[in-house]
């Protein structure tokens, strides 16, 4: 699962500022050797001196090598048994060796050109932080409340509101448990104030909590970001409509209550062709219909979004209303 730029980049930071705190962490306890144990300095220093001294016995040598690298070999080891002696009686085993912060790639975030899992968990972290950040909100399954909906059957659907929003919340709910490369799109459709934006936040909450990418936009500000990303082509405006081509799954969130005009028509198919082409998932909520979507875009994206989705139809009375009425 791909996560953003922006998302590795805080993650190999802090990985980063992780092994330069382990690295003071050793410099310290060196330190903190060396005015405990004096002997513990001289013996660092005339290791560091081994290649220069070897030079040096070579040219006073006349020219025997091999002697000379020899006797240099000799002193060496003895420092460095001196030293192991020194260490071992005054500190615990492996005091003074610096620890990898991961075993598996040393601290680097990489196997090759694989990432490890020791990167992958701080995205995964970054990832969240980020979600928590966009869904502030108390949205979720638990807190989707079904008896809003009128239970009386309503004539054109032979079926209640509560019983097609109980289907609703079932498919939402596993749609997010399943979610995958494989998991399609949903489209939810119905008029204002029926939970459509509830239950697009709690599906993206569920599956944020996966470890995979999600972004949440408006449909206001969603077109803004890729009007920025054309026209004012920016490093950061580039890599913002980058995460919404990228992220595993989008969520655009009223859909048609953007200002229409040419670059929305075409930023809109551009945007769900790739995605589609690339089978990375959306969940877009509307209160278009079919009619209402291709007279406003195009019939080409029309066809894409009730063709290409899952349409989920909400009914009943608008929430927003029920609640000021004390209900």
């Amino acid at each position: 699962m791909p996560y953003s730029t922006e998302i590795v980049s805080r993650a190999r930071d802090r990985l980063a500022r992780r092994r330069a705190d382990r690295e003071s962490e050793t410099a310290a306890r060196l330190q903190q050797a060396y005015t405990e144990l004096p002997r513990l300095r001289q013996i660092d220093t005339q290791l560091r001196r081994t290649m220069a001294m070897a030079a040096q016995a070579v040219f006073a040598a006349g020219g025997d090598a091999q002697q000379a690298m020899e006797r240099v070999r000799q002193e060496n080891q003895a420092l460095q048994a001196e030293r192991k002696a020194l260490l071992e009686s005054h500190y615990a085993p492996n005091w003074l060796d610096e620890q990898p912060i991961c075993s598996t790639c040393g601290g680097t975030g990489y196997i090759g050109s694989a990432m490890c899992t020791c990167l992958k968990q701080l995205c995964a972290e970054e990832q969240q932080r980020e979600l928590g950040a966009i869904f502030t909100g108390s949205e979720s399954f638990e807190t989707f409340r079904l008896d809003y909906y009128p239970n009386t059957v309503t004539p054109p659907l032979k079926v209640s509101a509560r019983t097609l929003m109980e289907k609703n919340l079932d498919n939402c709910r596993r749609y997010a448990r399943g979610f995958g490369p494989d998991a399609g799109n949903l489209l939810m459709g119905g008029g204002t104030g029926l939970g459509k934006t509830h239950l697009a936040l709690a599906i993206g909450k569920a599956v944020g909590r996966q470890g995979y990418s999600v972004r949440y936009e408006t449909a206001v500000s969603l077109f803004a970001k890729l009007e920025k990303a054309k026209f004012t082509p920016t490093e950061e405006n580039r890599r913002e409509a980058e995460a919404l081509e990228l992220c595993d799954l989008l969520i655009i969130d009223d859909l048609g209550t953007e200002m229409p005009g040419q670059f929305v028509t075409a930023a809109l198919y551009g945007l769900l062709n790739q995605r589609l082409m690339t089978r990375r998932a959306m969940v877009i909520t509307t209160n278009l219909t079919v009619d209402e979507a291709g007279r406003r875009y195009s019939p080409q994206i029309a066809s894409r979004l009730y063709g290409e989705f899952q349409r989920l139809t909400f009914m009943g009375e608008d929430i927003r209303v029920l609640k000021n009425r004390g209900l």
